[in-house]
Order: C-alpha cells, then structure tokens, then sequence
C-alpha cells in the first residue's frame, strides 16, 4: 500500500522526534550514573535502530577462538572441524579493531577454551584487553566445561575475568556420560565443576551455570544443586540444531535425538520456576541474537539455519565484517542480553565473596 505525502512527512517527523529522545536519555543516563560504558552504549544502539546511516557497535562479542575440545557433547553446535588458532599479536590486532568499535564485553569460548596452552593464550587476551586495551572498559567472561581449569590458572589472571560459566547438564554422572560431556572413563564433572565453584569465590570472579536441555536431562530437577552452587546466573538454552554443525550433511555430529520440542523446554522451565536466578533461552531467542567471531575472526551468520562466515575483520575491517553477521541487534536487546557484565557492578550478597 502506498505512503501518502503526508504520513512519510509525519513519519519522518516521528523519526527526528524519537532520535532526539534517545540522545536525551542516553544524556540522563551518563549524567546521573556516570555511566558511559554498556548503559550509555545499548541506548545509542537502540537509537541506530531509527537510522541505518549510524556505524553499527559490537557492544557484545563472543569470540570463539578454537573449535578444539576434550569432550564429545553430542549436541555440541560448534564442532571441532579446524585446529586453527590465530598467532597471539593477531589475535590482540583484532579485539583492539573490535574496542575501537563500540565492543563492551567479551566472551571467550570454543571448543574449550582452556584446550589452548592449559589456558594460556585466552589468558594473554584477557590481560591485554584489561590492561593495554583498559580505556575500552571491557567486560570478559568464559564460557568452559571445567575440566581443564587449574587454580594456578586463576592465580594468574583470574583478577581479570569478570563472569566464568561452566556447562553442567546434568548431575548425575550416567547422562553426562550418555551426553559426552567427560574425557575418559574417570570423569567427575560434577566434582570439578564444585571446585572451579570454589576457586571462583576464592579469586573473586562471578561464577555461572550454562545448561543445555535435550532429551537426556529434561525430566531432571536442578533446583538442589543450583541452589548449593548459587551462581549469579543460570543459564538455560533448548538444544539447538545447526546445518553443518550437528545436523545435515557435513555435520560432525548428529544432535537430533537430542533435541526437545517448545513444550518440553517450558515443562523443564515450569519444574524450575522457583530458581531465581534462571535465565531461559530457547531457540527463537537464541538464534541471530549473538554476535559469533570465529578462529578467523569471520562473524558467523546463522540466519539460514546454519554458520555462514563473513570476511576476517582483520582483513576488511569491523564495520565491513558486520554486514555479513547476520546479526539481530533487536532479538539481543530483547532477549536481555544487556545485564550486569562488570563483577565490580554486581553487589556483594550477590557474588558472597
């Protein structure tokens, strides 16, 4: 249907108004918290909504550095398909490209992050961005299974993570075997995952639980645990499948008879309503909602139901990578995925350190 002259003059109006009231209130915003970091950033990012002309901010990263891992997750959707990780001085190349940009927060995953070096080589990108790259004010958070974590690791750097999340699926030792989250026979994810809970209290850093419900755990109850373990959050995603990844040809995995149903995620959901600190995501929300840097530094776009690399950012730029993310800034905010990314902005009661 056509615009009148007049609505396309009423619209164009309403777009200056609502640019004007967010610049005001990310002005408000700044002045009474003296925030200039994450707060101030997601209200410009909800005003480049309005104009498309606005240079997009990759306010949050997670760069998944190597797709090796220890683990067999069936349902893992980031697969082991290249050993490659880039030189160390590359590597800083690019963050220092992405803190130019906009990014405020940072998350380093896999594979296993911890694969690398015993952790050594995220752990030099973690100092980096939090001394040399400091002006940025960067956020870092991990995502790991836990198994590789030593405290000398914590000793070293730990007083730059903000956020360590560790995967937990289960807690009884037959379905992680059944899901592949163990290496060897002698495995006790759940006793490691109790201590990396330990070390973080003793090295100041939040600690959280990503879990991943499929058909193995999702008549299982957590509440006993989560409440012991008191992470800051809970997170709580439905199995995804991604083409390539763990599901159609040239997969490396076949994760459908993981996969659970809506209804069989919000029954899981419903079990555990009473946790406070769950945060539930299936998969519409999961889906285009995250900002994917690859071992190449390409932005992967899932939007086609499978990862999609862009150009290397270290080739052509953020801005030019961006285009290619397929990345829905909308379905981010939306899914809350602006919260508390600082350790210093968490209150004390809740990290109980």
């Amino acid at each position: 249907m056509a615009i009148s002259a007049t609505n396309m003059q009423l619209l164009k109006i309403m777009e200056s108004v609502w640019n004007v009231v967010c610049r005001g209130l990310a002005s408000v915003v700044t002045a009474l918290m003296g925030v200039t970091g994450v707060v101030a950033a997601t209200v410009v990012a909800w005003n480049r909504t309005a104009s498309v002309d606005e240079p997009a901010v990759p306010l949050s990263v997670n760069y998944h550095f190597t797709r090796q891992c220890n683990y067999s997750c069936g349902f893992c959707f980031h697969t082991a398909k290249t050993s490659f990780v880039l030189p160390l001085d590359e590597a800083k190349r690019g963050l220092t490209m992405l803190a130019e940009a906009g990014m405020k927060k940072l998350n380093f995953s896999g594979g296993e992050p911890f694969v690398r070096d015993g952790g050594r080589f995220m752990g030099e990108l973690i100092k980096y961005c939090k001394t040399e790259l400091r002006w940025a004010g960067i956020s870092i958070s991990i995502v790991s299974n836990g198994s590789l974590i030593q405290e000398k690791w914590m000793r070293q750097y730990g007083e730059h993570v903000d956020m360590l999340a560790v995967s937990c699926d289960s807690f009884n030792a037959d379905t992680n075997r059944m899901i592949g989250r163990q290496q060897g026979a002698r495995t006790d994810h759940v006793a490691k995952l109790y201590q990396v809970r330990e070390w973080c209290g003793q090295h100041k850093i939040a600690f959280k639980i990503n879990t991943v419900v499929n058909t193995y755990n999702v008549n299982e109850l957590f509440a006993e645990h989560i409440d012991r373990l008191r992470p800051v959050r809970w997170k709580v995603f439905q199995c995804l499948l991604l083409e390539g990844e763990n599901a159609g040809e040239g997969a490396l995995r076949n994760a459908a008879r993981f996969y659970v149903t809506d209804e069989e995620f919000n029954g899981f959901l419903r079990r555990h309503a009473e946790v406070q600190m769950l945060v539930p995501e299936n998969n519409n929300a999961m889906r285009d909602s995250y900002l994917i840097l690859d071992e190449y530094m390409r932005f992967l776009n899932c939007r086609n139901g499978k990862k999609e690399p862009s150009a290397s950012l270290l080739d052509v730029g953020v801005q030019h990578a961006l285009r290619g993310s397929g990345f829905d800034e909308q379905a981010f905010l939306e899914r809350g995925g602006v919260y508390l990314w600082s350790k210093q902005q968490m209150s004390k009661a809740e990290l109980e350190w």
